[in-house]
């Protein structure tokens, strides 16, 4: 028995709650009409041609919507410029690096006038000297203030000046290095492409302003003098230019004053007073700041008291105390040899010396 609203037989078909609900949601817009497979023929069609009911409609042809088409477009139009900024971008790649030169350098021997001076106090000397006043050790070689360039940071130049520094100090103030006794804590510091010379000074010197070993660093004649006071007095500057977007310089100028007696003498020995000016120009790319080494290009060192008679440019021989230099000039010097650097030599003014 039905429900009290409902007949018997359930609701009736085109009422309310009837089939038409269950195809309400349908909606037979004409983007659908168009879409069907299946045309029906109109009545006249099926008088006129005895045509079947109905006829299929060849597929639509769809083509890509506008949004699509804009898309490809945009993806095609910045493929084209990265290939072309890749190919011919407007930024220009920074130089290289330029070709690293072989080092120049002079050793210029300062011979003194009368004997040299000499005491057993070493104190004594240096407080008589023009070195009074100098600080002991790398404490002579302090970094200037720095800012950046054009083409370098402030960490950039201060690596710089500090890898020039460490150079000094190296070669310069190292007992074992100054004495004759080892070159590898200088060597380590040289660009790669200037190894080669470097090896060739020390295994064949030559005093052609380019293989002079006293041009790399301040070497001794061991069997002949020792340090009589290893705090070794120094005073310079340095100073860092840079000269091209890829290359920095580094220009240093520092005197060292060394405190020395005969080699094996003992403490009583007299002592006497050597100085050495050194002017040293290094040069650095990127690759020498990241690999914390340098190129040196110019040095030129004044040394003194040595007498001009002896060969400076491998080992410094001092004259020590109570000591005159040879009598005669510096090596000569063969005008017609093209590979040959001139000899030079100088005089030791006595106010370089200690006051006695």
């Amino acid at each position: 028995m039905g429900g009290p609203g409902n007949p018997p037989e359930g609701t009736p078909e085109g009422g309310p709650g009837g089939g038409e609900d269950e195809y309400r949601s349908v909606v037979f817009d004409e983007s659908f009409i168009r879409a069907a497979r299946l045309q029906e023929f109109s009545a006249q069609e099926r008088i006129d041609d005895h045509a079947p009911a109905v006829r299929r409609r060849p597929p639509l042809r769809r083509g890509l919507s506008r949004q699509a088409l804009v898309l490809v477009l945009l993806i095609a139009v910045a493929f084209g410029t990265a290939v072309y900024m890749g190919v011919r971008h407007p930024y220009q790649d920074p130089p290289g690096p330029e070709p690293v030169e072989a080092a120049r350098m002079t050793v210029i021997p300062l011979a003194p006038p009368e004997k040299v001076p000499g005491s057993a106090d070493t104190e004594a000397l240096f407080a008589r000297s023009p070195a009074a006043q100098y600080r002991i050790g790398a404490e002579g070689v302090p970094l200037p203030a720095t800012r950046r360039t054009a083409h370098f940071s402030d960490s950039q130049v201060v690596n710089a000046l500090s890898i020039a520094k460490d150079y000094i100090v190296r070669s310069s103030l190292y007992p074992e290095v100054i004495l004759g006794e080892q070159v590898r804590p200088v060597r380590v510091l040289i660009d790669p492409d200037q190894l080669d010379q470097f090896d060739r000074s020390f295994d064949h010197p030559a005093a052609d302003g380019r293989h002079a070993p006293t041009g790399w660093l301040v070497r001794f004649d061991p069997g002949s003098v020792e340090l009589a006071d290893r705090r070794i007095r120094v005073q310079g500057t340095l100073a860092a230019a840079e000269t091209d977007s890829a290359t920095l310089e580094v220009t240093a100028d520092h005197t060292f004053v060394y405190a020395l007696r005969p080699a094996d003498s003992g403490d009583g020995a007299r002592a006497s007073l050597f100085t050495v000016r050194r002017e040293l120009h290094f040069r650095f790319d990127h690759d020498d700041l990241r690999m914390s080494q340098t190129q040196l290009i110019v040095s030129s060192v004044q040394a003194g008291p040595l007498s001009c008679a002896d060969d400076a440019a491998n080992r410094l021989r001092p004259l020590l105390a109570g000591q005159t230099a040879k009598a005669g000039g510096p090596a000569g010097t063969d005008p017609y040899a093209t590979g040959d650097a001139m000899a030079l030599c100088g005089s030791l003014a006595e106010s370089a010396q200690p006051r006695v």
